[in-house]
């Protein structure tokens, strides 16, 4: 996967250069924002810490403008006083307010980037990543295809060395089933739930077994459609309790479905190589129309058809921006440090 033409080409991950350096993770726990700094953490091998943000009042409701309030104690003993971390990567509207009192705090010996627009322009951190839906742009903003994550195709193939024998016993192909949810862009119906369940029938219908794993905003309509269709077919569906078995889905499917209505579980699957399709519901958003365009440009995926007559194959490079993104941190961190250059708040 390359950056955004408009951003400088990263130079070759390959030795971790910032391996053992300290980094801390702000965000405001949500778990696709956790995601997403994990990625890139992992790719850099920082020791990493996260940090949990949990603004109140109108430092919530006015997030990311206003600064922490006092009561946080931004350096003077609260869980973000020093010592200062080498590294700050922060995500979500709720965490830029702390990650700017960190950088105007810490100086240049922290090296602060931003997942995300901030919207609150791009001298907000020293390095700002957007997904290339996204319109920002700058001298020190970068931007992929994809999310990042961290199903490397190291840990990856890590896992399909090792994978679990219930799943090694589905018949072949077995097909991921990755559910998100009804949303503003995509609230979804009742015409849609049944669209997606009879491409699901189809493929039963050709030999496939499933591997069905709902996440938190997956709504009963949607997954009762997805069990009554894949129930007549050998599966493993999720109940929600004990490990999620998504990294061995990830792993071990031979084709994968995500619903539309997620750019992390769509960047999820398009890390794997192996053929992925969108079930895309009414709905959706300009961004959200570039993203997916963007991907299946890169070949990566394919709409999900209303029914299956015949299985198909089709191979591209795994899309893994955590890797390229890492790159380009050290890259600039690297510039940053021999400069001493911190541009004012």
């Amino acid at each position: 996967m390359a950056l955004d033409d408009s951003s400088p080409t990263p130079m070759r991950h390959d030795g971790k250069r910032l391996a053992g350096r300290t980094a801390w993770l702000i965000t405001d726990g949500k778990i696709g924002m956790d995601v997403q700094v994990r990625g890139v953490a992992d790719a850099l091998g920082v020791v990493a810490e996260m940090k949990h943000v949990t603004p109140r009042g109108v430092h919530r409701l006015l997030s990311p403008w206003l600064p922490p309030s006092a009561g946080e104690r931004i350096g003077t003993g609260g869980p973000l006083s020093p010592p200062w971390p080498d590294l700050v990567l922060a995500t979500g509207r709720l965490s830029i307010p702390y990650l700017r009192a960190v950088r105007k705090l810490a100086g240049p010996e922290t090296y602060t980037v931003i997942l995300q627009d901030p919207k609150t322009g791009a001298g907000s951190a020293d390095l700002i990543w957007v997904p290339a839906h996204d319109r920002l742009r700058g001298a020190n903003v970068i931007s992929t295809a994809t999310a990042p994550n961290s199903f490397t195709a190291a840990r990856l193939a890590s896992l399909r060395a090792t994978g679990p024998e219930h799943i090694a016993k589905l018949p072949q192909p077995r097909v991921a089933v990755i559910l998100g949810g009804r949303s503003g862009d995509y609230p979804y119906s009742d015409a849609c739930h049944a669209r997606f369940a009879a491409a699901l029938s189809s493929l039963g219908a050709l030999g496939a077994s499933f591997l069905v794993t709902p996440s938190r905003r997956t709504h009963a309509g949607l997954l009762a459609a997805v069990d009554a269709a894949t129930a007549p077919f050998p599966r493993l569906l999720w109940s929600g309790e004990g490990a999620n078995p998504y990294p061995d889905f990830l792993a071990q499917a031979d084709l994968l479905i995500a619903t539309a209505d997620s750019v992390n579980m769509a960047s999820e699957i398009a890390a794997t190589g192996r053929p992925a399709y969108i079930f895309f519901p009414k709905g959706g958003t300009a961004k959200f129309k570039r993203f997916h365009e963007a991907l299946q440009k890169s070949g990566a995926t394919r709409p999900l058809p209303d029914r299956f007559s015949a299985l198909e194959t089709w191979t591209y490079p795994p899309q893994d921006a955590g890797t390229v993104i890492a790159a380009e941190i050290e890259r600039r961190f690297a510039l940053h440090k021999a400069a001493n250059i911190h541009t004012p708040i």
